[in-house]
C-alpha cells in the first residue's frame, strides 16, 4: 500500500475521528442497548456509505446468539424473520475463535443470502467485526455494501475501533441491566419487610381486640363493650385487607417464575386446555425487558381465557415473532367468532388486552366473523 501524501493522510484521520466521535456520542446518549445499537448502525451506514448492518449478541444466560439490532436489511431477510434465526458461517467462525482481531475482520460471503435470488438488493457479502469485552465474547457486528472490494488496513482499523466502541456500549448496557435486576430484588426484599412490619403487626392488633372481646363475654361484662372491641377488630381487619391487596399487586410482578417469555409461553401451551394449542416462536433468544415479558404473557393468558369462555374452539395457534424492530404476538382460534363492530356487554377480555397493549407502547387488532374464528394480534 503506497503512503498517502501528508495532507491526504491528515484529512483521512480527521474524517475517521469525526466518524468515531459521532458514534461515541450516539452510544453515550442511552444505556438502553437496543436503542444504542440501532442508532450506531444508522450512524455507521451513513458515515461509511454502507447499505446495511446488523448485530448479533450472545445471551448472557446461555451464550445463544440472537439478532440484537438491524438496519435496512434486504427484503429477503427483513420480510422473513425466520431467515435470521440459527447459526451461519460468521457466527460459527466467531464461536470457534477465528474472528479475534482487526486482521481477521474481512469480507465473507453471507450464507443467509448466498442461495437467494430475489430480495437481496444485490448484497452477497458482509464484513464481520467481533465484539469482545476483556476477552469475553459478546457478539458480531456485520456491515454490508453491494460494491465490496478488499478492505485496506485503514478500513480494518476503523471498523475494529468501531467494534471496540460497540463492545464497551454492550458491556455497559449489560452492567446496567444487572444493576436494575439487583434493584428489583432489593425492592422485593423491601416489600417482604413491609409485609412483616405492617400486616403482622396489624393482625396481632386484631387478635388482641378479639381476645379482649372474648374475655369480656366470659366475664359477663356488658355486651356493648364486647361489641366495641369486635367493631375495632373488624375495622383493623379491613385496613389490613387493603394493605394485603396493595402488597399483592406489587408482588405480582413475577408471573413468569424465573423463566423467559418463550419458556413461559411453552409451559402455558403444554398445560391442559379444552382445545389444542400450536405454538410457533421466532426470535425466542432475544431478551426482553421484564415489564414487556410480563405484559405479553398476561395478554396470552387473557386471550386463552377468552377462547375458553366464549369461542368453543377446538384449536388455537399462538405465534410469537421477535425482531429488533418489533414484537408481534398473534393468537388465533377456530371457534364460533363474533362481529367486532357490535358491542358485547360484560365481555372485558378484549378491553383488558387492548389496554395492556397500549400500556406497553403497542396496539391490538382483532379479526373475526360469525363462524369464522377470531385472530388477535398485538404489535409492540
Amino acid at each position: 500500500m503506497t503512503d498517502l501524501p501528508e495532507s491526504d493522510g491528515l484529512a483521512r484521520r480527521n474524517h475517521e475521528l469525526s466518524i468515531l466521535n459521532s458514534i461515541a456520542e450516539a452510544l453515550n446518549r442511552s444505556v438502553q442497548l437496543d436503542e444504542a445499537l440501532q442508532t450506531v448502525l444508522a450512524q455507521v451506514a451513513e458515515l461509511l456509505h454502507l447499505r446495511t448492518g446488523w448485530v448479533w449478541l450472545r445471551r448472557e444466560s446461555d451464550a445463544e446468539s440472537y439478532l440484537a439490532a438491524a438496519y435496512n436489511l434486504p427484503p429477503a431477510l427483513a420480510c422473513n424473520p425466520a431467515a435470521m434465526e440459527g447459526d451461519c458461517y460468521c457466527l460459527e467462525t466467531f464461536e470457534e475463535g477465528d474472528l479475534s482481531g482487526a486482521a481477521n475482520i474481512n469480507v465473507i460471503t453471507c450464507t443467509r443470502l448466498r442461495n437467494l435470488i430475489d430480495g437481496t438488493d444485490g448484497l452477497r457479502y458482509h464484513a464481520s467485526i467481533p465484539l469482545y469485552a476483556h476477552g469475553r465474547k459478546l457478539g458480531v457486528f456485520n456491515v454490508a455494501s453491494v460494491d465490496w472490494c478488499r478492505l485496506s488496513a485503514d478500513d480494518l482499523r476503523l471498523l475494529h475501533t468501531v467494534g471496540d466502541l460497540l463492545s464497551m456500549a454492550v458491556e455497559r448496557a449489560q452492567l446496567f441491566a444487572r444493576s436494575t435486576a439487583i434493584g428489583a430484588v432489593e425492592e422485593r426484599n423491601r416489600l417482604a419487610r413491609e409485609l412483616h412490619d405492617t400486616l403482622a403487626q396489624g393482625l396481632a392488633a386484631v387478635l388482641l381486640q378479639l381476645e379482649t372481646a372474648d374475655a369480656l363475654l366470659e366475664g359477663r361484662a356488658p355486651v356493648e363493650k364486647a361489641r366495641q372491641k369486635i367493631a375495632q377488630a373488624l375495622a383493623m381487619t379491613r385496613a389490613n385487607l387493603d394493605e394485603a391487596r396493595r402488597s399483592v399487586l406489587d408482588l405480582r410482578a413475577a408471573p413468569l417464575e424465573g423463566r423467559s417469555l418463550p419458556e413461559a409461553l411453552q409451559a402455558l401451551a403444554d398445560a391442559p386446555h379444552p382445545f389444542a394449542i400450536t405454538l410457533r416462536l421466532t426470535g425466542a433468544a432475544q431478551p426482553l425487558p421484564p415489564r414487556l415479558e410480563i405484559g405479553l404473557y398476561r395478554i396470552v393468558q387473557e386471550a386463552l381465557n377468552n377462547v375458553r369462555q366464549h369461542a368453543a374452539a377446538g384449536n388455537v395457534s399462538i405465534e410469537y415473532v421477535a425482531t429488533p424492530d418489533a414484537i408481534t404476538l398473534s393468537i388465533e382460534d377456530d371457534g364460533v367468532g363474533f362481529d367486532p363492530t357490535q358491542p358485547r356487554p360484560n365481555h372485558y377480555g378484549l378491553i383488558g388486552i387492548n389496554e395492556r397493549a397500549r400500556l406497553l407502547g403497542g396496539a391490538m387488532t382483532v379479526q373475526s366473523a360469525a363462524g369464522a374464528g377470531t385472530r388477535i394480534q398485538v404489535v409492540i
